[in-house]
């Protein structure tokens, strides 16, 4: 078998990819991992809040995460020796009113019709759970085994653990295309001339997911959007959950070293470099700062450290695209995740590689499929 022949090729070393890489090789296949930019874990799995949560997604996702916090997340520090500071100390999803009530309300029936541990609480029992919110908060829903985790000790754990096993990792090595042979998926080309040959191609390279599947004639609608985050200095001790809003603008949570990381986006259209490289704009930290001072007053002369954005590959419904492409034998993809792609991370990777090795998935994956978004005749 030539360097550039394996029995599986991943695009994109993110979270994702790197933990279809690990399985995989877990499995006894090869493995090449293909990452266009230099760095491994440049896109979206390292400029996240780290959010690894249930509560508030779509049904269509829930049994996919509710498998990997179930049976991955618990023991992934100890499997891929690196503290993944995973903590699983429940999500409150916060609202202020009638509209955010109803809001949660829906999601949480929703969810718990799949099974989910999760509940509507007031004002008063939010504030018995974390004191340190302000009186502004008058519902939230509540999932006690949601939680959180560090995204980049994670994505480098299973990139050090999937090269242990033997799966090779080449970046800067930007996918230009694909091509099939007889139908079916085998050969990668890049911009620096080189060609891969597989038997089965992962896709999980975000948005630029797009273009490369479009190289073979599959269109998965999504476009891209900026969401931006800030990390503050250590302060005291405050409390272990995950928080997000009914209307998704605003999440955080303390970090294992005491320092505050928090997300959203101001609404407005960010400004970037010429050559696509998301950063954060002068408009959304101060949004972000004013709704802490708001949901924690006590926060207020927190000092920010330092403030960064990434781009999130939104798919057309809001929903990730994961599975295999029957038009293309040997493909599969995992993208359009929409800002919800670290926290299911692990479980795409495990599903995927199960479905390669052995043609079958412990998790229904139908719901996720990219032909969804196809024509009702």
């Amino acid at each position: 078998m030539s360097n550039n022949t394996a029995e599986v090729i991943v695009i994109g070393g993110g979270v994702i990819g790197n933990s279809a890489a690990y399985y995989l090789a877990q499995r006894g296949l090869s493995v090449i991992v293909l990452e266009g930019s230099d760095h491994i874990g440049n896109g979206g799995s390292s400029r996240n809040g780290g959010g690894v949560r249930q509560s508030g997604r779509d049904v269509r996702e829930l049994p996919l995460v509710m498998y990997g916090i179930k049976n991955l997340w618990p023991h992934l520090s100890e499997e891929l020796e690196v503290d993944c500071e995973y903590h699983q100390d429940g999500n409150l999803r916060l609202g202020k009113n009638e509209k955010h009530k109803e809001i949660l309300t829906n999601l949480a029936n929703n969810a718990r019709g799949c099974g989910l541990d999760v509940r509507m609480i007031d004002g008063e029992e939010v504030r018995q759970i974390n004191p340190y919110l302000s009186e502004e908060v008058t519902c939230a829903s509540w999932c006690p085994t949601d939680g959180h985790a560090n995204p980049l000790t994670t994505t480098l754990g299973f990139y050090k653990a999937a090269r242990k096993l033997g799966a090779r990792f080449i970046s800067g090595e930007k996918v230009l295309e694909l091509k099939t042979v007889k139908g079916r998926v085998r050969k990668v080309l890049t911009a620096a001339g080189n060609t891969y040959e597989a038997e089965n191609v992962i896709v999980a390279a975000g948005f630029d997911s797009r273009p490369i599947l479009g190289s073979v004639g599959i269109d998965v609608p999504m476009t891209r959007s900026l969401l931006e985050c800030l990390v503050t200095e250590a302060e005291p001790y405050m409390f272990d959950q995950m928080l997000g809003t009914a209307e998704a603008d605003f999440y955080g949570h303390q970090t294992k070293h005491g320092s505050f990381v928090f997300g959203g986006s101001s609404g407005l259209e960010p400004f970037n470099k010429d050559n696509g490289t998301p950063v954060s704009s002068a408009k959304t930290a101060p949004c972000i700062c004013r709704g802490i001072m708001k949901y924690f007053p006590d926060l207020a002369n927190a000092k920010i450290v330092r403030t960064w954005g990434g781009w999130s590959d939104k798919s057309a419904d809001g929903v990730a695209v994961v599975g295999a492409i029957d038009e293309v034998p040997g493909l599969y993809t995992s993208c359009g995740m929409s800002g919800h792609g670290f926290g299911i991370g692990p479980a795409v990777g495990h599903q995927l590689a199960q479905l390669i090795a052995t043609g079958t998935t412990d998790v229904d994956l139908s719901p996720l499929r990219y032909d969804r978004f196809k024509a009702k005749i």
